[in-house]
């Protein structure tokens, strides 16, 4: 069945159930799980005013300590349930490209991820990543609420 597991996460609690469903589900089928989490690059992040209060080194350094923080924690639940594990850190700007990418040069079959079920206006607004994941991944994904 599935050999090689992608996970993705954003930090957030409906991520960590992505996290708590996927490395069991990768265990029962002797899987391997690699982790991803998509930071947004200054460019994307930053707004005109939020540019002049937060300097580019200091968010680069503080996303990329919340990614390793985020990503650690896919290990050590790997790590626990005895599931080989990697991990990755892009910086795409759009997550669902990172996720999309990384799953193809990791080799995955199978991404998990959770989706924050955002409907209507703030849904249209705000966008979907596991729905722009769904709509252009080769592979099958498990989504979890």
């Amino acid at each position: 069945m599935y050999k090689h597991i992608l996970i993705a996460t954003d930090g957030s609690e409906l991520s960590k159930r992505a996290i708590d469903l996927g490395v069991p589900f990768a265990k029962a089928l002797n899987a391997k799980v690699t982790g991803i989490i998509d930071s947004r690059p200054w460019e994307h992040a930053a707004h005109r005013d939020l540019m002049r209060v937060v300097e580019r080194d200091s968010y680069e350094r503080r996303a990329s300590e919340s990614a390793k923080k985020c990503l650690a924690e896919i290990t050590l639940v790997a790590n626990a349930a005895g599931v080989e594990c990697d991990v990755v850190h892009t910086t795409n700007g759009h997550p669902c490209d990172g996720i999309i990418s990384a799953a193809k040069s990791q080799g995955c079959d199978l991404s998990v991820m959770a989706s924050h079920g955002w409907r209507g206006l703030s849904g249209l607004l705000i966008g979907s990543e596991t729905k722009k994941v769904l709509t252009h991944t080769d592979i099958p994904v498990l989504v979890c609420r």
